[in-house]
């Protein structure tokens, strides 16, 4: 709203291609996000649009300078956990546990709380501590039987931070917890399970092109045997004799 009508429709038809294609093709929606920020750098959406660019495509150093920009902008605390986790695609997740104890966490919603609790999660593997890892994903949230957009990632690290650690009964328990939550598919929590039960996954598709080109492989050895029959039969005069041999009289 604060900028010209023309310049405005040109930010925001860049910032749609952000949000359409970060998923499915996240360079070519940093790419559009770079468009968006040279017209429009002073607008915080456009800045985090384009931290979550750079994010996707694991520009961390980038990411955070632009979180950090729109932060100052907009003046919201909602960023927080994520520019905890640039923190640590950094190789700094010190910071990140420093952060996830910063008074801004208790400003969050209770989606970013968990995010947050996810960090620092992460960032105590990142160290090594394994059993801590746990404990921080241990919460109300985790225990609780209602299922929101964050539960099965929740469950999902949780499942993973007690594989991690040896604790294969409890991990499968949870794995097939988070599966039961996720109901878009976030995880992979299914093939996670279905790993641990010892189940292999076979592609119909590429057992039916492996068969198509076993048959043609077989289609050309015919092929090649039936060359071989013609050309020796032309050698051969109409009385059976063999032309190829030389007149020896």
């Amino acid at each position: 709203m604060s900028l010209p009508k023309g310049l405005a429709e040109d930010v925001s038809r860049n910032l749609v291609m952000v949000a359409q294609l970060i998923d499915e093709d996240p360079e070519q929606a940093y790419e559009y996000s770079r468009i968006a920020l040279r017209l429009a750098s002073r607008v915080a959406a456009v800045r985090e649009a384009a931290g979550f660019a750079a994010y996707a495509t694991q520009k961390y150093s980038e990411a955070l300078a632009e979180f950090r920009a729109a932060r100052r902008m907009s003046g919201g605390v909602e960023l927080w956990p994520v520019m905890a986790d640039c923190e640590r695609g950094l190789s700094r997740p010190e910071r990140a546990l420093a952060m996830a104890g910063e008074p801004e966490v208790q400003k969050l919603d209770k989606a970013g709380q968990v995010e947050m609790r996810l960090v620092a999660a992460g960032a105590r593997r990142d160290l090594g501590q394994l059993d801590a890892a746990i404990v921080t994903l241990q919460s109300p949230e985790l225990a609780s039987s209602a299922v929101h957009p964050w539960t099965a990632r929740l469950r999902y690290a949780y499942a993973d931070a007690l594989l991690a650690a040896g604790r294969e009964p409890e991990a499968r328990e949870w794995f097939a917890k988070a599966l039961e939550a996720d109901k878009d598919g976030a995880t992979d929590a299914s093939d996670r399970l279905a790993e641990m039960d010892g189940i292999e996954f076979v592609d119909a598709f590429d057992e039916e092109s492996e068969e198509e080109s076993d048959d043609v492989d077989a289609i050309d050895v015919d092929d090649d045997h039936d060359v071989d029959d013609i050309d020796e039969d032309d050698d051969l005069d109409e009385d059976g004799s063999d032309d190829s041999v030389g007149d020896k009289s």
